[in-house]
Formats: C-alpha cells, structure tokens, sequence
C-alpha cells in the first residue's frame, strides 16, 4: 500500500485523541488496535466508576454528558465510541502489531494481518496489558486472575484480594456486597493513600468492623487449590480460598518498546526516552503518547494530563514536514 505519514498503535483515548488532530491537519493516518475501541476501557470492570470527572476524559474539546460528575466504565464506552464512529476515524480494531523497523525515510509497521509503510509512528499503547506478577507457586492456577470484571462470579466463594489500590479495594467491596467472603492482603500498613476519597472510608469501615479481613505488612507466599499461604508479622497464615484475584497493577510492554530501538533509564522507573517538548523518542520520527511515557511510574499519566500529548505530537510532524519541503 502507499506510504502513510502516520501510524498510531493503540486506539485508546489517546490514540483516538492524536486521530482527530492528524485527520484535521489533513495527514494520511491509520490508528492499529488489537481489539476493541478503547481496548483498555473495555477490560475494566463492568461497575468501575472514574476518578476523573467527565470534562477531564474529554477530547478534542468534545462534551462528554454523564449522568454523574464521575462518569462509569459503559458511558465512557459509548463516549469514545461515537466520536470514532461520527468522525469517521480511520482505525483497524482486532489487528495485533508485532514490530515496527525503521529503513531510509519510513517506517515498516508488521502487524498479524501485513505490512505497512508510514513516515511517523505513535505509539499509545498504555500499560493495561501486562500485570505485575506475584512471582509465588501457584500464581499459574485456573483459580488467580490479574483481572476483575464482575462480582457476580465470586459470589458464595471465599475470594482473596490482592492489593490496596483502586482496583482491588473496588474488587473487595463489590465481591463483598455480592456475598464473598473476602480477605484483603496488603502489602503495606494501611489502604493505599490513592484511593478514590469515596471509597477509602468505606473499605476502612468494612475493615474496621469485621466484614472484610485486612491482613496488612502482609505477602502472598504460595497458593494452592483450596487454599492460600500468606506471610504476616505474626508468622504465617493459612487461609481457605476459591479465588484469588492478584489486582498489584500493570506495566508497559517494555519489550515491544525496546525492539523499535527506544531507550530507558537506568533504574526501576525505566522511563522511556523522549523529548516533552515534541513527545518524540531517541529513534527520529517515533513518538510516544499517553500513559505509556511514564514507564512503570503508570500513576503519572492519565487521560486528563495526557490528551495534549496529541496536539504537541501532530504539531510537531506538520511542523518538520513544512520545513523538509522548505529546505
């Protein structure tokens, strides 16, 4: 096929968000997703309500109307959507892309489906896919998931989750209220200071008053069919179990980052490299956008800080394509 000028990989929010600036600035674009529109959005729980208030999550300047001043998981679903759809935006959704190399003045995007040729490449591609391993005998049972979806699974069911970030305390609640018997394991002394300011005191009273089991200070130290083993201050602690649900958050595919060239810092944070003035990488040409720029710090970037990401990008490509045919 001819020469793009971009390749977006990811068709999350900021993928859709760098779409519509490329498509006004009137560049030959095509957004790569492997799945769904908004992928990442999609996974999330089906009750998950945002942190954010709807006009954070806009783009584009696009209203987003929400019954709430924080949206849910459905009405961001429905909000992404229809600006796809009613924009027209060129995306391919369920084409995976396995490597990006860069020869002469082009790249080459090979995705499971062919091979494309682009001038620019993006990469958006978030941090939802990979979750941070327990590293403990047994993580590999049909009874651990590192993803939550439903309460309505783990109802009657002894359930133990892991974490004290949004994600697990959303998931103790609602297992909870939907009849699990839940025991939180948490690895620090208390629920995670970055909880949503609503939920926090809730979780802390279910704790306080004996409906949910904290053990805090605490590990998993294996996991077995019935039963889980946890590392406490007060020795070991062998609780009965069903399921476990090991919600300890994701990281970025640094790997796939690493094959198109692109460096690191030399240390846990494993920042990408990238100039924030123009989103663009070590390698000419390829930029990084999203929550993808912060590296295993996946707490620094969201939609609302994020979205500028696409005007500074498509700003600078149109930028250095006037001055390659001025000069």
């Amino acid at each position: 096929m001819d020469k793009l000028d971009i390749i977006i990989i990811g068709g999350g929010p900021i993928g859709i968000a760098c779409g519509l600036e490329a498509q006004k600035e009137g560049l030959s674009y095509l957004i790569l997703e492997k799945g769904p529109i908004v992928n990442s959005l999609f996974n999330y729980p089906s009750n998950m309500q945002f942190f954010s208030s709807s006009e954070k999550l806009e783009i584009d300047e696009i209203p987003f109307i929400s019954k709430e001043a924080k949206p849910k998981r459905n009405e961001a679903l429905e909000y992404y959507r229809r600006i796809v759809t009613s924009n027209k935006l060129r995306i391919h959704l369920f084409e995976t892309v396995n490597g990006v190399t860069k020869g002469g003045d082009h790249f080459s995007v090979t995705t499971d489906k062919t091979v494309y040729r682009t001038t620019k490449v993006i990469v958006a591609t978030g941090f939802y896919d990979l979750p941070n391993p327990l590293n403990v005998p047994g993580e590999e049972l049909a009874k651990v998931s590192h993803y939550y979806k439903d309460p309505h699974f783990y109802a009657s069911q002894k359930l133990a989750v892991v974490g004290a970030s949004n994600s697990a305390i959303d998931a103790a609640l609602e297992c909870w209220r939907k009849g699990s018997e839940v025991s939180l394991i948490i690895r620090g002394p208390e629920v995670g200071q970055r909880v949503k300011y609503w939920v926090r005191p809730d979780i802390i009273n279910r704790i306080e008053e004996g409906s949910i089991k904290a053990y805090y200070n605490a590990t998993v130290k294996e996991i077995r069919k019935d039963k889980i083993l946890i590392d406490t201050p007060d020795g070991e602690v062998i609780l009965e179990n069903d399921f476990v649900l090991a919600l300890t958050g994701y990281m970025p595919n640094f790997e796939f980052l690493e094959k198109m060239g692109i460096t690191f810092s030399d240390d846990e944070k494993r920042l990408p490299t990238y100039n924030p003035k123009t989103m663009e990488t070590n390698i000419s040409g390829l930029y990084l956008a999203g929550v993808i720029c912060g590296g295993m710090e996946t707490h620094k970037w969201f939609i609302e800080n994020s979205r500028i990401h696409a005007k500074i990008i498509i700003g600078h490509v149109t930028e250095t394509s006037a001055s390659e045919i001025d000069s």
